[in-house]
């Protein structure tokens, strides 16, 4: 069971105890923060040294459990923290005072958007110059070290500065146990002065805290249930679209009974994508609006009732506002609340809890799976490509389906592999994850190393553009480093493609790089690595064959040459959707 599911439950790790290193345990606030980090199950820190943080460094090398991951920049190190907790549960990262905060703090709004609980640990200010009119190095030359902690307030769910001995040892749990409730990201600035200093809070191992369990209001529950059963035990079609709340709610079990018991299709919301399992029976793929998967939209919005379960509708999840949903058919379960159609709201009901107990009150009904199965139409094999012919997306996304397993998983940067990436059908226990509420260009590379560092039992495949890669390239040196085996197709179309399908001009084009080339520099003969630079289906394939043979366990960079205009038709039509949406002239006033 990952931590995050264990945090979730009434146990928390307490009931799998951490190893105890009793006489490494020194009782200072760093071995504290180090154990404590390892207990909620953090096993590897993503950091960036800097003078404000170097003794804290010191003590988190010393704790045994914790790995060190030194990363090229701070905003990588922060990316790499989100795709650790997507895979763990959750992540940490440790950076230095403002510079690299600020540095860090994108990084951290996106797992902020994302639910994730990642514990951004910062090295702050000597204690004795708080509250002083000193002006300090790494600050904008003013007498107030309060402006990154302000910054931060926005992005995270909680806030500790510890400058004081004697109440940092609840300064620090409480904000690790606020960040695991709320599964959102914590600040925690620390000064460079006190890591190492003994102190009698810190005189014993940490006593594993617990998180008191989430309980459903248990009236509302059955009154919720009671009302959703004859809302939907009365329509003639009714579906299930899961979505990427299902993730923070921990619902992804109970979503599965629901769908087993209804008999209903089971559809995903984008960003849901990789929380809900698509070899189930009942699975029809993605509803995306006007893009979503081949005769999965027409289901849903053909429907007389819809159960949307942790969805977020955003300009883009609603395709520039064009979804073809109406509020009065549809009911909404969100993580603490159900609202079921233009009717009744009820609140203080958790996800998991509301799904299984639905499971138990619906009538079977398979109308609308039939309606699927009737105009349903296999999706089109890309046409043969002649000898030499330039290589198509579609012919690479092919190859990309058939490596696919559970022992793998995929990570779709922000651009067309959305699009590309989101026609995968994922086989069972294969892991999928992007960043679309974000969106945030260059996520990938470090998310790329934070989930392949958390998953090593799986191979993860990126898929990444070129304009993206240029944002936060460095960190290939660090998966080379920590010695792991991603696939890494690199897609070299000459510019951000996404941005022209929505506006297009000259910003748009990007210089072009050997991108390989750039590879094997970063690689300079130290870890394993392996780089190959393909036009044709044939030198794909065989790329694929090395990567997946003879190097298997390196870490293998695919760079895919294509036409700068070779998109997927789902990009075409989004993105000229979400560029009407933009372009909305303002309302009268």
């Amino acid at each position: 069971m990952d931590a995050a599911n264990q945090l979730g439950s009434t146990a928390h790790p307490s009931s799998k105890p951490a190893v105890v290193h009793a006489s490494a345990f020194t009782g200072t606030l760093g071995c504290h923060l180090a154990r404590r980090l390892v207990e909620i199950g953090v096993s590897d820190v993503f950091s960036v040294p800097g003078d404000f943080n170097l003794t804290l460094l010191d003590h988190l090398i010393a704790e045994p459990g914790l790995n060190l991951i030194g990363c090229c920049n701070e905003l990588n190190a922060g990316y790499a923290a989100d795709g650790y907790a997507r895979s763990r549960g959750v992540g940490a990262c440790v950076v230095t005072f403002t510079v690299g905060g600020l540095s860090v703090i994108n990084a951290i709004a996106g797992a902020y958007s994302e639910n994730l609980p990642v514990i951004c640990i910062v090295g702050g200010p000597n204690s004795n110059d708080y509250g002083t009119n000193r002006i300090l190095h790494h600050t904008i030359g003013l007498p107030d070290f309060s402006q990154e902690l302000r910054c931060f307030q926005t992005v995270t769910c909680i806030q500790a500065v510890v400058n004081n001995l004697d109440d940092a040892h609840e300064q620090i749990d409480t904000a690790i146990s606020t960040a695991l409730k709320e599964s959102k990201p914590a600040y925690i600035s620390i000064s460079c002065n006190l890591p190492g200093i003994p102190h009698p809070t810190f005189i014993r191992e940490p006593v594993p805290f617990l998180l008191a369990p989430k309980v459903s209001n248990q009236l509302g529950l059955e009154a919720a249930v009671e009302a959703t059963a004859e809302f939907l035990n009365k329509a003639v079609k009714p579906v299930i679209v899961g979505g990427p709340k299902l993730r923070v709610a921990k619902a992804q079990k109970a979503f599965v009974e629901l769908a087993d018991a209804s008999g209903y299709p089971v559809a995903v919301m984008p960003a849901g994508k990789g929380l809900v399992p698509e070899h189930h029976p009942h699975f029809i793929g993605t509803y995306w609006g006007a893009v979503s998967t081949c005769f999965c939209g027409e289901i849903v919005e053909s429907s007389d009732a819809y159960v949307f379960v942790g969805p977020i509708f955003n300009d883009y999840s609603s395709v520039g506002y064009s979804l073809l949903v109406k509020k009065e058919k549809a009911i909404i379960v969100q993580p603490n609340r159900v609202t079921i159609g233009n009717g009744p709201s009820f609140g203080c009901i958790f996800m998991a809890d509301f799904l299984s107990a639905l499971a138990k009150k619906l009538k079977k009904n398979s109308t609308a799976m039939e309606n699927y199965r009737r105009i349903f139409v296999p999706p089109g094999v890309p046409l043969k490509c002649e000898n030499n012919e330039p290589l198509r997306v579609n012919v690479l996304f092919k190859h990309i389906q058939q490596l696919l397993s559970g022992e793998t998983a995929v990570i779709a940067e922000t651009g067309d592999s959305w699009f590309n990436c989101q026609k995968l059908r994922l086989p069972e226990n294969c892991g999928y994850e992007f960043q679309m509420q974000y969106g945030s260009i260059g996520w990938s590379v470090g998310a790329t190393l934070g989930y392949a560092q958390a998953a090593r039992n799986k191979r993860v495949i990126a898929c990444i553009g070129d304009g993206s890669f240029q944002v936060t390239a460095q960190d290939v040196s660090t998966m080379i480093c920590s010695g792991q085996r991603s696939i890494i197709f690199l897609i070299n179309n000459g510019g951000y493609t996404i941005e022209v399908e929505i506006h297009d001009g000259p910003y748009n084009v990007i210089k072009n790089w050997d991108y390989t080339g750039f590879v094997n520099a970063i690689h300079n003969g130290e870890g394993k690595c392996w780089t190959a630079k393909v036009h044709t289906e044939d030198e794909l394939t065989e790329a694929i064959a090395t990567a997946t043979g003879e190097q298997k366990d390196s870490l293998c960079f695919i760079e895919v040459l294509v036409h700068m205009d070779d998109t997927s038709k789902e990009l075409l039509e989004w993105g000229s959707r979400v560029s009407s949406a933009n372009c909305r002239p303002p309302n009268p006033q």
